[in-house]
């Protein structure tokens, strides 16, 4: 077995550990099981969640046996948020999230056909032992087990405790069922290693003790580091909202995008925790990336690394061909209906309804000019393109053939700036 700690801690992907020194014995003793646990809190993950698959990963190509639980119950419940109560969802609306994040998951720990000797993953559902503990299971069984004092030191629940909302005993029992999860993981396929994020850690440990005190077992737990932008936003954030893994919400083109756009920083930043190519190839992007940062190698890495990996090869090629038609170095024409639509809604745009406005029209309406003789201007100075061809004559409305397939016209100002304007009904 090879040392994945050396490999996690390089990148930057453990926050904490319980000793280290037994856990790397741990795992070099032999293949073990170990998992991560995913809410279904809306119906995708998003890309704070790459960094759990990060691990999982990293931990299966080491030769352990990884699984993923999907808390159908934990779900209903929801981990405390340190600002307000989290809204309880309708039972029939987890159970769709739950299949809708299990089928997102499957892909990432997907074994390629020449993986000799690696585990494919194991996909569990804490609702399937949670469901059947009564009342007086629950508190003789489990409760008996946790000190309320140490329950309260949950920084979540001790912010909450601190606020005029409180906290409701649904969500202070969470850490109880989230521990266990361990326990029955631990029972039922031998876990001995449960990954989280930092945010995780008092539930992770609540569970590993729990293990200590019924089955007397030495059971391990790792996290990750919470991941930030330098600019102090919240990380998985555009100016389109969260940033989805589910194309349906965020579409592969605007995923891309959301890598390529990173600041400079961030991206060297993030570069060592997402990225899986070698140590050598990492250091070289990020000395790159300080020498050129106009060349933006390290975002360019993460773009294409992480999009292949969430979306595949094909929609890579398709989010990368896009870039390239909107500012000219491609044909519009090559793109397929979904993709310039995607591309164009992230950029942003409008809908013409009845006559067509002048291309002058178009620029100020489309945000590209503040004002009629800006576009005029514009236009005269050679830096207004229609469909990535250089418009000559400001006043013209741009003719029936010049419609794009999904009905879309692209403007662009200059090199850079892009607008898209749809055919309305």
């Amino acid at each position: 077995m090879s040392d994945v700690i050396d490999d996690l801690q390089r990148r930057g992907l453990i926050a904490q550990s319980t000793d280290e020194a037994a856990l790397r014995a741990h795992l070099a003793d032999g293949p073990i099981t170990y998992y991560c646990g995913f809410d279904p809190t809306a119906q995708s993950l998003h890309v704070g969640h790459l960094v759990q698959f990060m691990v999982l990963r990293a931990l299966q190509r080491a030769g352990h046996q990884p699984i993923v639980l999907v808390g159908g119950a934990t779900g209903l419940i929801g981990d405390p948020r340190p600002s307000a109560e989290r809204q309880l969802n309708a039972p029939a609306v987890v159970a769709a999230w739950v299949e809708s994040i299990r089928r997102q998951v499957a892909p990432f720990l997907e074994l390629p056909a020449e993986a000799d000797g690696l585990s494919a993953p194991i996909y569990v559902d804490n609702l399937d032992w949670t469901a059947q503990l009564s009342a007086i299971d629950f508190l003789r069984g489990l409760g008996k087990h946790f000190r309320v004092g140490k329950m309260l030191a949950k920084e979540a629940v001790s912010a909450r405790l601190n606020s005029e909302a409180g906290i409701s005993y649904t969500e202070f029992s969470y850490q109880i069922l989230q521990a266990n999860d361990y326990l029955e993981l631990f029972r039922r396929h031998g876990v001995t290693l449960q990954t989280g994020g930092s945010d995780q850690w008092g539930n992770l440990t609540a569970g590993i003790d729990l293990i200590r005190r019924t089955e007397a077992a030495p059971v391990h737990a790792l996290s990750t580091p919470l991941v930030t932008k330098s600019d102090g936003t919240k990380f998985g954030k555009s100016e389109g909202g969260t940033v989805w893994l589910d194309p349906a919400l965020t579409s592969p083109y605007a995923f891309f995008q959301f890598w390529l756009n990173a600041d400079d920083a961030d991206a060297r930043t993030w570069l060592p925790l997402f990225s899986e190519r070698p140590a050598e190839e990492i250091a070289a992007l990020v000395a790159e990336s300080v020498e050129r940062p106009a060349a933006r190698t390290a975002q360019r890495a993460l773009a294409e690394d992480l999009t292949r990996l969430v979306h595949g090869p094909d929609q890579l090629r398709q989010a990368e061909a896009a870039g390239r038609a909107l500012f000219g170095r491609e044909e519009l024409a090559s793109l397929d209906d979904g993709t310039l639509t995607a591309a164009l809604q992230e950029a942003g745009g409008i809908t013409v309804h009845g006559e067509m406005p002048s291309i002058a029209q178009l620029l100020q309406q489309t945000g590209l000019v503040a004002s009629l003789s800006e576009a005029r201007r514009t236009v005269k100075e050679g830096g207004a393109y229609l469909n990535n061809e250089r418009v000559t004559d400001a006043e013209a409305a741009p003719s029936a053939d010049a419609w794009l397939p999904g009905g879309w016209l692209v403007l662009r100002r200059g090199r850079r700036s892009i607008a898209g304007v749809r055919r309305g009904d």
